[in-house]
Order: structure tokens, then sequence, then C-alpha cells
């Protein structure tokens, strides 16, 4: 039996395709030092957004449903933008537990702005999603959203993850797919609506060539986390958290370094 089932204190899930859900997890992490974690990476799927919503919407409930047996998890957050707006409802079905999904953040970024004209980054997948069009009627109905996919910002994050250079000609072309719009010149915040991006707030800061507020929902996801397992009785100390990926473990090794400062020690393949 794996050792996660047979503790007393049921672990959090995180589930993304790569490394981005650990921008969710470190603002976890604030909150709830001491709670168990499991990462789980579907390598073997990368990238969300290019696949189509049929094939989002069978793969990542099988894969939840698999993890969900193996850890038995008290908790389990979709920490990828792109698998949250095509298929949580199917997974919050599949699954006995509760099920925290990543939307982009548009509310806060309206509240924010003060020129009104607002940037969306996201996968092609996610920026198409009738979902954002809902969320921006229902919190940004007085505002301009500026939308631009820019899926090669999830491999630039994955680059710097591994202590690479990111691909900085890419992060500056993401930009430029939203400050060169028209009325682009006025936007003051942009939504990094892809959990891999806020990864890469520095350079895409450095990008922008000007003051410009990045906004991602992590915090968010960790206060709602928090709240629903607030009779959850932690361990007295963080014990070793794990990393489960759907491909090689071998091809891990790059990230272990960055992964320890997650408290994350222990890699497995599902």
């Amino acid at each position: 039996m794996n050792e996660v089932q047979m503790s007393e204190c049921p672990p959090l899930l995180f589930f993304d395709t790569g490394v981005g859900g650990l921008s969710v997890l470190a603002e976890t992490m604030k909150l709830l030092p001491r709670a168990p974690i499991v990462y789980a990476a579907d390598y073997a799927g990368l990238p969300y957004g290019m696949k189509s919503e049929a094939e989002l919407a069978a793969r990542v409930p099988a894969l939840l449903g698999r993890l969900v047996e193996r850890y038995r998890p008290a908790l389990a957050t979709i920490a990828c933008n792109t698998a949250s707006t095509i298929a949580l409802d199917h997974v919050r079905s599949a699954l006995d537990i509760p099920v925290v999904g990543t939307v982009p953040a548009i509310k806060p970024a309206s509240e924010s702005s003060k020129t009104g004209v607002i940037g969306l980054l996201g996968t092609r997948a996610t920026i198409r999603q009738p979902y954002v069009d809902r969320l921006a009627a229902d919190f940004a109905s007085n505002k301009i959203l500026l939308r631009h996919a820019a899926p090669e910002l999830v491999y630039a994050a994955e680059a710097k993850l591994r202590g690479e250079e990111p691909d900085r000609r890419a992060i500056a072309e993401a930009m430029a797919g939203l400050l060169d719009q028209h009325g682009g010149e006025r936007i003051d915040a942009v939504i990094l609506a892809c959990t891999h991006f806020p990864l890469l707030r520095d350079e895409l800061a450095v990008a922008a060539q000007r003051p410009i507020q990045f906004i991602d929902g992590a915090m968010g996801i960790a206060r709602r986390i928090a709240y629903l397992t607030r009779d959850m009785a932690w361990p007295a100390e963080s014990g070793t958290g794990i990393f489960v990926t759907t491909g090689g473990l071998e091809d891990i090794s790059p990230y272990r370094s960055a992964f320890r400062q997650y408290g994350i020690d222990r890699f497995e393949k599902l």
C-alpha cells in the first residue's frame, strides 16, 4: 500500500501539465505550511493548450481518478487554467472529494485597472473558452479586454525551472502581442491566465518596458483551499512532498532542485 494511503492525514493534490502549478502551490504553502503535498504533472500530455476540448474532457478526469485512487487526497486542485475551463465540471462529477479549479483573474484585474483596458495572456484553448467570455461579461463589462495566446510561454517557464535561460524573444513577442493591439497602449493590468506564466513575472515586466500590474489567481485559489480544509488537523511538522508524472522519471532530473524548494523530494510515475 502506498505510504500516503496509510497516513492518518490525507494530502492535498495539485494537478497540472507541468511545473506551472507550482505558482499555486507556493501560495498554498504560505497558508498551510504543514499540509502533506502530492504534485502531479501530466508531462505525457503537455501542452494542453494545443489539445481539443474533447481530448481534455476525457483525459483530465481519467488521470485525476487514478491519482485520487492512489493517494487518497483530502482535496484536489486543478492548477491549470486550460484544464479547469474545459474539464472542471467533468472532474467534479467523477470524484467524491472537493475539487478546486483555476480560472482567469478577470475580476481582480477589472477592479485594479485605472485605464479600463486589461490584457489577458493564456493558451489558445483558454482564451477562446466561452467561460472566459462569461467572466468578462460578469466582472469586466465596462472594461476593454484584449486577449493574446502565448503557448510558447509554457516552454519558457519550464526552461526557467530547469535552471536554463528562458526564451527572451518568446516573452517579448507575447507582450507585444497584447500591447501592439489597438488600444494596447492603455493596458495597465495583464491577467496571467496560465499557471506557468507567473513563473515569468519578472521577465514579462522587463518585456513590457513600462509599469504594468501582472495579476494571477494563485492567492485566491490558496485561500479557497485553506477554507475548504479548515477542519483538517495537519501534521505537527511538514513532511516530504511527492511529485508524480505521467512522463518518464528520467525527464524530471533537471527539475529536482527546483522541486526541493517546495519540499518535494520524492518522485514517482503514474
